[in-house]
């Protein structure tokens, strides 16, 4: 394979993540849905394997890196989701406690903000809308910045969200959170006034995972577990800072993540202290992110000559 410096350390990076499930899949005797991996497997290394077909023949470098890009979110994704579940069920006490209390001292209550949102439908139809595109919003961005040659800016949005993921993962493993919504209920109304993204029956479903754990892994039925710090704002925050320098992006991907803020705490039924653990936790990694991707770009760039493929054959 001829890989960039940042995608072989992506790639290094889901070979253990996919090592270390295995191993625990194993020992914990978990059943897998072979076919349901078998074809998200194939998604994510699909486009891998026609971006080097393209690298390797030297045709549309641009295209190339945006299809070897895509290949390695899937897969770490694939991988990550499972790396989540394999620690259920959880080792620690959960910390929604704490969290619950510093949220009652600034006066914060998850099923008051959601009966409000829900008293406006206009409002809390916009909000679950807004909820929804984060992905997509990634997805956006890493197609405009590899087709448009940003790939220094690419492979550090790349290895952000790669480091941000495991480090929330890993966090969450120690300090385990379900989120407010596994202690609310909600007035029955509020479900028909406006679509939920999560509900107080999918936060108690999350805590019957935390106390059982996963007896069987399918990528159809993967729930979000991660409480604090939301991922949600971190990659909201990834969206903001990653934005093509284009004003339509700019624009739109500003105003979507303005909004984002009221959206993850109605429809992602979270704590408001999980909000600032989300920023923390981008404030910590990006930082990190941007030292690698520079530390590897002038090693890239000492070895070859410039504008030249920085290529290696992977065993």
């Amino acid at each position: 394979m001829f890989l960039l410096p940042i995608e072989r350390l992506l790639l290094a990076i889901i070979f253990l993540l996919a090592c270390f499930d295995g191993v625990l899949i194993y020992q914990k005797s978990i059943d897998v849905d072979v076919l349901g991996y078998s074809v998200s497997l194939a998604i994510g290394l699909l486009p891998l394997i026609i971006g080097q077909y393209y690298r390797y023949h030297s045709r549309d470098p641009r295209l190339a890196t945006v299809l070897t890009a895509s290949g390695l979110y899937v897969l770490f994704t694939i991988f990550a989701s499972i790396f989540n579940y394999v620690f259920l069920p959880i080792s620690f006490q959960p910390i929604d406690d704490m969290l619950m209390r510093i949220d009652a001292l600034v006066g914060y209550s998850w099923p008051a903000i959601v009966t409000w949102a829900a008293t406006y439908p206009i409002v809390g139809t916009a909000l679950y809308v807004v909820y929804m595109t984060t992905l997509p919003q990634l997805l956006v961005i890493l197609v405009v910045l590899g087709f448009t040659g940003e790939e220094r800016m690419l492979h550090c949005f790349l290895l952000t969200g790669t480091i941000g993921a495991i480090v929330s993962i890993c966090f969450w493993v120690v300090f385990p959170t379900f989120g407010a919504k596994a202690y609310h209920t909600l007035p029955e109304w509020v479900a028909l006034a406006i679509p939920l993204a999560v509900s107080p029956e999918y936060g108690r479903e999350l805590m019957q995972l935390g106390a059982e754990g996963a007896g069987y892994l399918s990528p159809s039925n993967i729930l979000g577990l991660i409480g604090f710090p939301s991922f949600h704002i971190f990659m909201a925050l990834m969206s903001v800072v990653f934005v093509p320098r284009h004003v339509f992006f700019v624009f739109t991907i500003g105003i979507l993540n303005v909004l984002m803020l009221p959206a993850v705490l109605v429809q992602g039924g979270h704590h408001l202290a999980d909000i600032w653990g989300g920023i923390a936790c981008f404030a910590v990694v990006y930082p990190i992110s941007r030292g690698i991707v520079k530390a590897l770009s002038k090693t890239a760039a000492s070895g070859l000559a410039p504008g030249k493929l920085v290529g290696v054959a992977a065993d």
